[in-house]
């Protein structure tokens, strides 16, 4: 029997051994890469039975050209690099990693939370300029019985209200696609967006991207908040509109925002959010702790070595392929 061809497109990661021990369960050729482009995707990718991938694009026209694949991994837990549908159209199966970093994104965001409420980085360089000033922070306001919204209630936003609840907060939530039973045992309201908007201190975004959410926090959202608002992002960055979060910030239409997502990553050296005080940025490591990742890397390859042994994988994406595809070695 001829030996699959795994191919892993692109990676941030210093090593490839966890995956490389779970693929070892196929006997598989792997090649990995460092693709950027659809070229460069089609050209290593083409014939390829199984492709693990972090940030290539898996657009239509990379889909339509890949003569063998039956899965797209995907590391992570969002997977707006790939075209779903026409994956789906062609029978290869999308796979993600939904519980690999439920902790560490939760406790990044409650954290960018905690550090804008205290006012920590100001109060930290005041104290290294030569400065010994609390007033330097006010106003500061106490954090028991002030408003959490939460733009999406999945599995991370629930977690994140959990802790945010063990700080005196109340949370709401907007999410159309979770019962309102659901939230009420948690004690959380669901709420529609703009009411979210207007009622929140804080407004932490866990949605994922897509073409309905895609911009879904703009100028007109931004226009409902509280002067004392503060926004955390640590889902993706399209989902909020960069443009009118840098005007609401510049005019003063809310506090402080924490952002370890942007529009286009990474951050370009004259991006106006970095000359914002009131702005926090982490790089895109909300995800990250050495438990998660080494989580991220062999479920990610189970995902592969599932499908490539004729297995429905714990993490499938397109669910609707089961019905127009049965698995083929």
């Amino acid at each position: 029997m001829k030996k699959f061809k795994v191919v892993i497109t692109d990676y941030e990661y210093g090593t490839l051994e966890p995956e490389m021990r779970v693929l070892e369960q196929l006997n598989a050729e792997i090649i990995t890469a460092q693709c950027k482009t659809e070229e460069d995707v089609i050209h290593i990718a083409k014939d390829a039975d199984g492709i693990i991938h972090q940030y290539a694009p898996f657009t239509k026209r990379v889909i339509d050209q890949l003569e063998n694949c039956k899965v797209i991994a995907r590391y992570g837990i969002g997977f707006d690099t790939v075209d779903i549908d026409a994956a789906t159209e062609k029978g290869i199966f999308v796979t993600n990693v939904t519980d690999y970093c439920l902790d560490e994104v939760a406790d990044h965001a409650v954290a960018m939370l905690l550090t804008l409420a205290r006012k920590i980085v100001t109060l930290n360089n005041s104290v290294k300029s030569g400065e010994w000033d609390y007033k330097v922070s006010k106003p500061i306001y106490r954090l028991k019985n002030r408003a959490l919204g939460l733009v999406g209630f999945g599995n991370i936003p629930r977690n994140v209200a959990k802790k945010a609840q063990a700080f005196g907060l109340k949370v709401i939530a907007y999410d159309p696609f979770v019962p309102a039973e659901v939230a009420e045992e948690m004690n959380v309201d669901l709420v529609e967006l703009d009411e979210l908007c207007r009622r929140s201190d804080f407004i932490s975004i866990h949605t994922p991207l897509n073409k309905h959410t895609r911009g879904m926090v703009g100028f007109e959202q931004f226009n409902l908040m509280k002067k004392e608002a503060c926004i955390i992002n640590t889902a993706r960055g399209p989902i909020i509109d960069e443009q009118a979060l840098i005007e609401a910030l510049e005019q003063k239409k809310i506090a402080a925002a924490a952002l370890d997502v942007l529009e286009k990553e990474p951050i370009n050296s004259d991006h106006p959010l970095l000359r914002m005080e009131n702005v926090l940025l982490t790089p895109h490591v909300a995800f990250y702790s050495e438990e998660s990742e080494m989580d991220l890397k062999q479920k990610t390859a189970q995902n592969v070595v599932d499908v490539l042994k004729g297995q429905l994988p714990k993490y499938l994406v397109n669910r609707s392929v089961q019905e127009k595809f049965s698995l083929k070695r």
